[in-house]
């Protein structure tokens, strides 16, 4: 047998024979000596139960956290489930769009792994939920490519309007998370809210806005959270990003579905005339702005 085997041969036997003697020590001790036996073992019995209550905290804290969100999510999926809701699978309108913008109006630039959309008063970060990299993504049971509208055009406005980047399946998680998706519908109106106050941002709805009321909140740098019906956007509803005014009084969008609706310059009466019926929490218009510090 090589050395190095022998010797941990026997260390091993070694080890056994002190641990069956001390074992042995203190069973004699505890009949012996009690008082003597319990100033042996007394710390070993709080080390222990130490750990055991530690263990015994933690596995509580993350159940009592795991029950927590979970319904969390179940009351806002109940909660959710009443609301009214135009279904927002991936429609293309019917209507003929508008004539492309010049592209010193605005336009759609690769900055690193960014598309940002220029013009207006804000740079959109723009996000595409039709492309390869998010169509197949999860949006709950269903996917971002045909129901994704809301979680999308809410990451374009939170990565916009914030220091945050969120991409369109971090949205949707969150939003699946809890409790603004619906199924095969798309979002529950109550996202535009919710989205806000989780990513710092204020929102002001307004439900029976003016064309000059619109270009003058636009200007002021603020992007709106439309949601349109059908028109020249969908053929049945759809959120998309009103994100500025130009010089002449035509708004600018940016439309999750579609680049060449959003490098188009729209007629303010349009968008307006297109909006939801909706008057469901704060539908169908929603004004966005970063929080004041």
């Amino acid at each position: 047998m090589p050395r190095r085997s022998r010797f941990k041969k026997l260390m091993a036997v070694s080890l056994l024979a002190v641990v069956c003697i001390g074992g042995a020590e203190l069973a004699v001790c505890r009949v012996a000596d009690p008082g003597l036996y319990e100033t042996i073992v007394a710390p070993v019995r709080r080390t222990a139960s130490a750990a055991w209550s530690a263990v015994s905290d933690g596995a509580c804290a993350v159940w009592d956290s795991a029950v927590s969100t979970a319904s969390r999510a179940a009351g806002a999926i109940k909660k959710n489930e009443a609301e009214p809701l135009e279904n927002q699978e991936t429609a293309e309108p019917d209507a003929v769009p508008a004539t492309p913008a010049d592209p010193t109006i605005t336009a759609l630039e690769q900055r690193g792994e960014s598309e940002i959309l220029t013009g207006g008063n804000c740079e959109i970060v723009y996000y595409n939920q039709t492309d390869a990299a998010w169509c197949g993504q999860p949006y709950g049971k269903d996917d971002l490519g045909r129901f994704g509208c809301g979680p999308t055009a809410l990451a374009m406005a939170v990565s916009s309007l914030t220091e945050q980047t969120v991409n369109p399946a971090e949205m949707a998680q969150w939003a699946v998370n809890n409790g603004y998706w619906a199924r095969h519908g798309g979002s529950y109106l109550s996202i535009v809210n919710g989205a806000a106050g989780e990513y710092g941002l204020e929102a002001e709805s307004l439900p029976n806005c003016d064309v000059e009321r619109l270009r003058l909140e636009l200007a002021a740098g603020k992007v709106a959270v439309a949601l349109m019906s059908k028109g020249h956007f969908t053929n049945g509803g759809h959120f998309i990003l009103l994100r500025g005014a130009t010089l002449d009084g035509s708004i600018l969008v940016a439309d999750s579905n579609s680049r060449d609706r959003s490098l188009t310059v729209w007629d303010p009466q349009i968008i307006l005339d297109e909006l939801s019926k909706s008057r469901n929490n704060g539908a169908p218009l929603w004004l966005l702005s970063p929080k004041e510090p």
